[in-house]
């Protein structure tokens, strides 16, 4: 259950049983502001701004809580530091393996139509997340 726009804050924490806390509503409302796929230290640098006691690692505490409670999602878990997902569409990611910089792409643009609920093995598929490594424009262009 990724983020909702019409659930209230307080909505989403009781059916995920989260505490509400001021600090987690300003982490949630700056992350929800966010576009792309936001690095722990990227909305720690905007709460910041609202938060200023706020630490490093209680942004980091609370983006794993949210992670883990389906409010939001982690991209890739290889690509070398936490990036969290809150487009909830179908898609998958190009990802530069010079700069780093995540951007979406839809399953239709990487011509996957079909998809088996299980693999070889018995293993149950939860989702799909393809990973495009590449370089950029940007970077070609450097």
């Amino acid at each position: 259950m990724l983020v909702n726009e019409a659930k209230s804050f307080r909505e989403l924490c009781r059916e995920n049983g989260i505490a509400v806390t001021h600090q987690r509503q300003v982490l949630y409302e700056v992350m929800k502001t966010m576009h792309g796929h936001p690095s722990p230290e990227e909305v720690y640098a905007q709460v910041k701004k609202r938060v200023p006691a706020i630490s490093l690692a209680t942004v980091y505490k609370n983006i794993h809580l949210f992670v883990e409670s389906g409010v939001f999602r982690e991209v890739s878990m290889h690509h070398g530091s936490l990036r969290v997902e809150m487009n909830d569409e179908s898609h998958h990611h190009m990802v530069c393996s010079k700069c780093k910089a995540i951007t979406d792409i839809g399953e239709k643009e990487l011509g996957l139509v079909s998809k088996q609920d299980r693999l070889p093995s018995g293993f149950l598929v939860e989702r799909y997340a393809v990973d495009v490594i590449g370089i950029c424009a940007k970077c070609q262009q450097a």
